[in-house]
């Protein structure tokens, strides 16, 4: 049951840890197309944040990038994390585009087992996986 108060609530952002802040933005900004809507380094604290994404965060879920400056291992991504989807319009061409600009491409795009989606899905440079799915294939 939804309460008057909860009826304006949304997902605003996803944070990840990332190791290298300029490999991420990169990955996310030349290869997926996202724009980067705000960064801003916090010395004191040793970290910096930037946020990406297709449209400004009051209007859209964004993806938070978080670097501490003295992480020198790579983070574990771990058995809970699953995975951040990003709609495409065309899953193949898209697909195509990104294996030529060097993505790391790891389940070719396709339908899903018993359903009418069709996905692929990438790595970002820390292992994170990135699921894009057909937008003309997603029932409404």
């Amino acid at each position: 049951m939804t309460t008057k108060h909860q009826a304006n609530h949304r997902v605003m952002h996803t944070m990840i840890r990332v190791r290298d802040m300029e490999a991420s933005l990169d990955f996310y900004t030349r290869l997926l197309g996202m724009k980067v809507l705000r960064r801003k380094d916090y010395p004191e604290g040793r970290f910096s944040l930037a946020f990406v994404g297709y449209g400004p965060e009051i209007n859209n879920a964004v993806i938070e990038l978080t670097h501490n400056w003295d992480q020198d291992k790579p983070y574990e991504v771990g058995t809970g994390y699953g995975h951040i989807a990003i709609a495409v319009d065309d899953i193949y061409a898209t697909c195509a585009d990104l294996k030529e600009k060097g993505a790391k491409i790891i389940r070719d795009p396709g339908p899903m087992k018993n359903d009418t989606l069709h996905l692929a899905f990438l790595q970002d440079p820390d292992g994170y996986k990135i699921e894009l799915i057909d937008s003309k294939t997603v029932a409404a």
